[in-house]
């Protein structure tokens, strides 16, 4: 497939080419925007440094998450409101709107559309976080986060189809800050070391090492039950995430027992996936049974299952700099927040 990734790569260099020039056209807008995407296809954990950011900012200001909404049944502009549910905005989308209050979460597959959309809404947003985002020059973020995976650098990958890169690793450039994900707690200084050199960092960028903090508390429709007691349990696992190789390393130091029913990313279960689920459940033998997802698949598939369906929530952990790092999204955003 490598003759075909150098085509791929030709056509979207040339478009970021002919973007860097000022042919083909970016808006701006004159609020702070922060766009928070990946190189690769997968994930790389923008889900929880969206809601890192969410966490960071909301007391100070009024802000919008703006999503396209990857697998909705709808399209254009869509801003979350009672009775939106996942098929109209998408899981990830979902998840926000029902996690934060009083953060506007919309969708659109247009980003220039959606920002001026959220802009025109009643009580407008100080500051709009773009998911998923860094291929989209037809808006310009003032902040790019970049997020790429430990074991699964962007600097050691190729283009589609031959490997998972949406567009050459010098797309990276356009990032002011770089978050290698899901790093082990034990992340060695000389490792550290490798990983800078191989990604090449510029001058003008900052780089951040992060792992994953599961909760210590998984979360159902009618309690929560702790790590001792899910290991008490017979457990179903049910994942539909580009990556469960985290979560399964997790629970196994954690010695809770489980069976892996692995879905792809973004999956909605069809009836009869939901049968074979519910009969794997059935051939439990312990006293305790459970269903055991992601949050992102509960939102998605279980939030009206009659099953006794729980989730380990998840958020962004730095390894070291987390003040540094939000020492920089706070300047821009102040500095920046007076524009508009």
């Amino acid at each position: 497939m490598f003759p075909f990734s150098l085509l791929y790569a030709a056509i979207t260099g040339l478009r970021n080419y002919f973007y860097d020039r000022g042919w083909l056209k970016s808006v701006s807008f004159e609020i702070p925007v922060i766009a928070v995407g990946n190189l690769s296809v997968g994930g790389t954990g923008k889900t929880p440094m969206i809601e890192y950011l969410v966490r960071l900012l909301k007391d100070d200001f009024d802000l919008a998450i703006l999503s396209r909404g990857y697998g909705r049944k709808t399209s254009g502009f869509l801003l979350g409101e009672n009775g939106t549910n996942a098929e109209m905005i998408g899981d990830e989308p979902y998840q926000f709107f029902k996690k934060f209050d009083g953060v506007k979460v919309a969708v659109d597959e247009n980003r220039v559309r959606g920002v001026t959309a959220l802009l025109e809404t009643t009580g407008p947003p100080e500051l709009v976080l773009l998911d998923d985002a860094f291929q989209h020059r037809k808006i310009q973020a003032g902040f790019y986060v970049l997020m790429t995976s430990y074991g699964k650098l962007y600097s050691e990958d190729q283009v589609l189809p031959s490997g998972n890169l949406r567009e050459s690793k010098t797309g990276a450039r356009r990032a002011d800050v770089i978050l290698v994900s899901k790093c082990p707690n034990d992340l060695k200084e000389n490792e550290r070391k490798s990983i800078l050199g191989s990604l090449k960092v510029e001058d003008n960028q900052e780089v951040f090492f992060t792992g994953i903090r599961y909760a210590d508390k998984a979360i159902g429709k009618t309690g929560a039950l702790t790590l001792e007691e899910l290991r008490s349990c017979q457990i179903v696992l049910v994942t539909g995430i580009a990556n469960p190789e985290p979560l399964l390393e997790y629970l196994r130091e954690k010695d809770i027992d489980f069976e892996h029913l692995k879905f792809r990313d973004h999956h909605q279960l069809t009836q009869s996936e939901h049968t074979r689920i519910e009969s794997a459940f059935n051939q439990l033998k312990g006293v305790k049974r459970i269903v055991l997802t992601t949050e992102k698949d509960f939102v998605r598939n279980f939030e009206f299952s009659e099953l006794p369906v729980f989730y380990l929530p998840i958020q962004t952990r730095f390894l070291d700099g987390e003040d540094r790092f939000n020492q920089l999204i706070h300047n821009y955003v102040r500095k920046n927040q007076g524009n508009g």
